[in-house]
């Protein structure tokens, strides 16, 4: 479903870029995993969930900057291998129209509102979400592990 409000924000190609070097490296908080099932490993980058035997790097990120009460590193996949960047910023990523958190946030990156996405309208969600004036963007996280997933914003 297209819409025309917001845009989805997948991870830059160069954080992705530096995760695949800095694992190559050897670093220990850039992790090689073997993706063994189904939907457990998101790949940030090209937004969609590896396949089975296809090799991830699992690597801490932190979507809200330090220095602000709501900032964390977490936990993300990229693939190992390059991959294309999700170019469809029109449309909701198909492989997280379930599972996801929209949390809202204001220029300040304090959290302002969340919710669940349980697969019917993530769109409906995260317009009611950007229609608060004071909404800066809107980041999809995992709704059972809380690792972050994308960002939305306003057109």
């Amino acid at each position: 479903m297209k819409n025309s409000k917001f845009r989805i924000v997948p991870l830059a190609t160069d954080v992705a870029a530096t995760a695949r070097r800095v694992a190559a490296s050897g670093a220990p908080d850039h992790a090689m995993v073997v993706a063994d099932s189904p939907g457990g490993f998101p790949c940030r980058h090209c937004l969609r969930y590896a396949q089975a035997g296809e090799r991830m790097i699992l690597f801490p990120y932190a979507a809200i900057p330090a220095g602000h009460p709501y900032s964390e590193s977490g936990p993300i996949f990229v693939h190992a291998e390059p991959c294309e960047r999700y170019h469809a910023t029109d449309e909701f990523p198909a492989d997280f129209r379930k599972g996801r958190v929209m949390r809202a946030y204001n220029s300040n990156y304090d959290m302002i509102d969340a919710e669940v996405v349980n697969g019917d309208a993530p769109e409906a969600i995260i317009e009611k979400l950007l229609e608060k004036p004071e909404t800066a963007f809107v980041d999809a996280r995992s709704v059972t592990h809380g690792c972050y997933t994308f960002r939305i914003q306003r057109l």
